[in-house]
């Protein structure tokens, strides 16, 4: 039932933001058509000298419920108003940065500074002693009656566990008898195209990680896997995460999770842990983890800053977070660029998804840059798509006062939850913040590598519902899902799924 009722929550959330800017806007709405030729309307305005905040119209919160398709349906905005602090906003084109050696050089200088790399495919490799304790464990599960240690299932036709206990013991002895006593280094120089051998015995033969680098990197503060990846260019992406010691079983779910999702906050909440517990087990203070990130993030030169933080747990185990299984605790702080004083706004929307699975179009996702600290310092970081920002494209770019976006963001809220009922008997929306930032918009059908840097109003929040059987609860005050995305010069809908 815990696996049915978090499938439907899940569910619940990406029908929600499929369909925010996906459906076609109905000849009625007040918003215009999506379309290339409305960039080049873009025109500029006159600066007057004034705060944008008051140019605009924007009040500091702003308060409406609406109650939809006979009551199934309701928009409750208790809303918090954001704006950068200036007076005007431009237009910029942006394009992916080249993932050449000196983006890569760029990252690894950042983060391992001094720092000694090692080819992943020998470092990581097992030892004797590794599938010696793999054993043990797996007979440990066995004599214990619990056959299916990590919840694999059986077969419906069959009736036979997919996770064969005995079949992997007696791999894990035959892989004992040639696995080798130590771990080999082989120094590297994190980039593409580095060879290793793949396979054993007589089938070994050299292969090329082309456009992927897997390495180790030594640190004086520890050390830590480092994976870069060019494999769907031109999305390019980092990760790097600290090695620990504490893992309980290496086949086992471990993983950092954001508070947003770990920390329990809403009534009937199956799984997570309380914030007052998350804060007893921090062994860091928030000023102290989020100077070391910054310091981290300086060092790209991309003109970032921190807009936004959130707790991050360290956890194992196949059911979500408790009590019981959080190993560890720190915080994640999300990094954006600064463009002009105004951020380039952080959703938890990756960008680059497809308008449909017959698609063969290449998207291209979000620049993120995501850093979480414990209390031994960094322990995973993630940059996804570093930007190159250009020329301004329109200075001063004029905008819609914020009632206009109000009245599209209503309307639209309303049309693109038309279909409520066939999903659920009632959905309640939260929204609890309205920024005004930028955001990348691209045509991936003339261009998957360049785009445009434009003015847009995010609608921050969560949704409750109710089904036959299954019901959700998010308030929206932690969210940083946008269930509405609409540019601020002319009043279209952007689907923040697929980035345009």
């Amino acid at each position: 039932m815990k696996k049915k009722t978090l499938t439907m929550i899940l569910m619940a959330g990406i029908c929600a933001g499929m369909l925010a800017g996906c459906q076609e806007t109905p000849k009625e709405s007040i918003v215009k058509q999506k379309g290339a030729a409305n960039i080049k309307e873009y025109e500029s305005t006159e600066q007057t000298g004034s705060p944008l905040q008051e140019m605009l119209g924007a009040p500091e919160h702003y308060t409406n419920k609406g109650t939809y398709e006979n009551g199934a349906l309701v928009i409750d905005t208790d809303a918090e108003i954001i704006l950068p602090n200036v007076e005007s906003m431009n237009t910029y084109a942006v394009s992916a940065q080249e993932a050449g050696q000196d983006l890569i050089d760029n990252v690894s200088q950042a983060f391992f500074d001094g720092a000694k790399f090692y080819s992943a495919h020998t470092y990581n490799i097992w030892t004797k002693q590794d599938y010696q304790e793999d054993i043990t464990t797996l007979k440990k599960y066995k004599a214990e009656g619990n056959l299916d240690p990590y919840g694999y299932g059986k077969d419906e036709e069959t009736g036979e566990l997919f996770f064969d206990i005995d079949e992997v013991i007696a791999r894990d002895e035959q892989e004992l008898q040639d696995a080798p006593d130590e771990i080999t280094k082989e120094e590297v120089t994190p980039s593409f195209g580095l060879e290793y051998w793949d396979g054993k015995g007589e089938e070994m033969q050299k292969a090329v990680d082309t456009n992927e680098f897997w390495g180790v990197a030594e640190t004086a503060e520890g050390i830590f896997d480092y994976h870069i990846s060019y494999q769907l260019a031109p999305d390019v992406v980092f990760k790097i995460e600290r090695k620990r010691d504490d893992i309980v079983d290496s086949r086992e779910l471990s993983e950092w999770l954001e508070g947003e999702y770990g920390i329990k906050r809403e009534e009937g909440q199956e799984s997570g842990i309380s914030e007052e517990k998350l804060k007893e087990l921090l062994d860091i203070s928030k000023e102290d983890a989020e100077k070391m990130a910054i310091e981290k993030v300086e060092r790209l030169g991309w003109d970032m800053e921190v807009y936004g933080w959130d707790y991050a747990m360290f956890y194992h185990g196949e059911n979500g977070v408790t009590e019981d299984n959080v190993l560890d605790t720190g915080y994640i702080f999300r990094f954006v660029r600064m463009v002009d004083e105004a951020p380039i706004t952080y959703t938890s929307s990756y960008g680059g998804a497809l308008e449909d699975m017959d698609s063969t179009l290449t998207p291209w996702s979000y620049e993120r840059c995501n850093v979480i600290v414990g209390e031994d310092g960094i322990q995973k970081v993630e940059i996804f798509n570093p930007y190159h920002v250009g020329d301004i494209q329109t200075e001063h770019v004029k905008l819609m006062d914020f009632d206009s976006i109000v009245k599209i963001y209503e309307q639209m809220m309303e049309v693109s939850n038309a279909n409520v009922k066939e999903q659920q008997e009632k959905r309640t929306y939260h929204i609890r913040k309205i920024a005004l930032g930028y955001s990348r918009i691209y045509n991936p059908n003339a261009d998957n590598d360049t785009g445009l840097l434009v003015p847009v109003w995010d609608f921050f929040g969560g949704f409750d519902f109710e089904g036959e059987g299954y019901s959700g609860k998010n308030s929206g005050e932690f969210s940083t899902q946008s269930q509405m995305t609409i540019n601020a010069i002319d009043g279209t809908v952007i689907n923040r799924e697929i980035g345009y």
